[in-house]
């Protein structure tokens, strides 16, 4: 008895010592029927077994004794009523939502969940959704190339009656609506070649019929029967190009004519290259930010600090790269752009973008390939196949590459039209300048380049630079007409002016 009597009261003390903290703690509102109902099995279910022999004359213990077999039923009930309510509660905050959906007519913005769980749109409506934009996109191929075939057949009646004018117009309008058909890019370079005498231009019209039918029997032969007569004229101007450079590297550095022209080809090249970008400077504010760093009036901070920028890589080029052939790295063409965009973006000049990013119709391959395609394009760029190319060439190719892969988010033309002045620094060239009204050309070669056809970037190219060569030998030859002003419309015009180098005495003559 004594023995049982100390487990009893060791009992009832650790119980109470149990339960002190249930009725001390705080317990939260979600939690209170959980404790309560612990609580009073806790007394009731098991205490009642001990506390009964020990306070059996104590009036207090009566009010809160329960027979344990009315417990179970009480807990049960609760329950369902607390269901019954929620349930309740549930449905007319639906209805309620429902109903002022309907009422204003429109969606409630719905934030997003604290798990930061985004809700889609159904599988369903999202494959309606795209069948119909690719149903639509079809429909309006296939209106515009009814209509170009419309018009290629006219063209080609009015070819046959003698009616040139009205024929290329109805021809450019079909190329134009179907800029990817075989037969219409076919028979319009067969109407320049035969009529126009355009056979470059033929040629290329050729070569993007077979890029978007590569067994095409008219498009084959015609390319096959063109490609000689190309050739022969790419080296015959590569070797004029040649001819001119040799010509104006025998003009001494210290040529008071020759500095002239390299400090006004310096601010022409800033001039044109930013302009290409948007920038809206002219040449005598370019020319005053670059010699001053006075702002300019009305003028935004950005267009200034690409000026600036550009000056400043061009400084970096001409005093660090440019004899260093074949050692071209990857940090090398990190500096130049940490330069051109460094004041215009600082956080982005000089770092590979982190994003994906469109220019026009051409999607640059995305942020997680950047490093690799750069490795690949630094190989290429001090390879020794690269570098036995002809200047012009290996130029205008890095040129097209850089600017393919565009590694950074702003900047990528700039850095490209760098490192290609920077490959014809080194083989003797004058830095190229592309005129800045034209662009389009300049944008439409890189296109077809990206259709698979670069040889018209590269004659592109290949025509800016014995422009600027024409500019230089211009401005050094005694008794020559003024130099020609590159922000007028003076280039690659039917008749444009060009320097025919005569073997015999070397003279300089301007053929009209």
């Amino acid at each position: 008895m004594g023995n049982g009597h100390v487990r009893t009261s060791d009992t009832v003390d650790k119980h109470a010592t149990f339960c002190r903290p249930e009725r001390d703690r705080r317990v939260p509102r979600g939690e209170m029927l959980s404790a309560f109902v612990y609580g009073c099995y806790v007394r009731h279910g098991k205490a009642s077994h001990v506390k009964a022999p020990a306070r059996r004359g104590d009036a207090t213990g009566s009010t809160y004794d329960m027979p344990p077999r009315l417990l179970v039923p009480f807990v049960f009930i609760l329950g369902i009523a607390i269901a019954v309510i929620s349930t309740l509660v549930s449905r007319y905050i639906d209805v309620d939502s429902t109903e002022q959906e309907l009422h204003h007519g429109r969606s409630v913005f719905v934030p997003l969940t604290s798990e930061g769980i985004l809700d889609v749109y159904d599988d369903h409506m999202l494959t309606i959704s795209q069948s119909n934009t690719q149903l639509g996109k079809v429909q309006c191929t296939a209106a515009s190339t009814a209509e170009a075939l419309t018009s290629l057949h006219l063209a080609l009646d009015m070819k046959l009656s003698g009616k040139q004018e009205k024929a290329i117009k109805l021809f450019q309008h079909a190329v134009a609506l179907a800029p990817c058909h075989p037969d219409v890019l076919n028979y319009y370079g067969e109407f320049l070649e035969h009529t126009q005498n355009n056979v470059i231009k033929a040629n290329e019209f050729y070569v993007r019929a077979l890029t978007y039918k590569p067994n095409h029997e008219g498009a084959l032969i015609n390319s096959q029967r063109t490609a000689r007569v190309v050739e022969e004229h790419d080296r015959i101007m590569l070797r004029r190009i040649d001819d001119k450079r040799n010509t104006l590297s025998n003009i001494p550095d210290n040529n008071a004519a020759l500095i002239r022209a390299k400090k006004e080809a310096y601010f022409q090249h800033i001039y044109h290259t930013v302009g290409i970008e948007g920038n809206t400077m002219n040449l005598a504010q370019t020319r005053a930010i670059v010699e001053t760093r006075i702002a300019v009036s009305g003028k935004s901070i950005d267009e200034h600090n690409e000026i600036i920028g550009l000056d400043a890589a061009m400084k970096y080029i001409n005093a660090t790269l440019v004899n260093r052939v074949g050692s071209i790295s990857i940090k090398d063409i990190l500096e130049i752009h940490r330069r051109v965009l460094g004041h215009v973006d600082p956080v982005e000049g000089g770092q590979f973008r982190r994003t994906q990013v469109y220019v026009g119709g051409h999607i640059p391959p995305g942020p997680d390939s950047i490093h690799y395609l750069m490795e690949e394009f630094v190989l290429w760029l001090n390879s020794e196949q690269a570098i036995r190319m002809h200047p012009v060439r290996y130029a205008a190719l890095a040129h097209y590459k850089l600017v393919h892969i565009h590694p950074f988010t702003d900047g990528n033309g700039r850095t490209s039209r760098l490192l290609m002045n920077m490959i014809l620094m080194q083989a003797g060239y004058p830095p190229v300048i592309i005129h800045k009204q034209h662009r389009h050309k300049y944008y439409e070669y890189l296109q077809l380049a990206n259709a698979g056809d670069v040889r018209p970037f590269v004659r592109f190219i290949a025509e800016c630079t014995e422009q600027t060569l024409d500019l230089f030998l211009w401005a050094t030859s005694e008794f020559s007409r003024q130099v020609p002003a590159l922000s007028q419309e003076t280039l690659f015009t039917e008749k444009h002016n060009t320097i025919i180098l005569e073997d015999d005495n070397n003279e300089i003559l301007e053929n009209d």
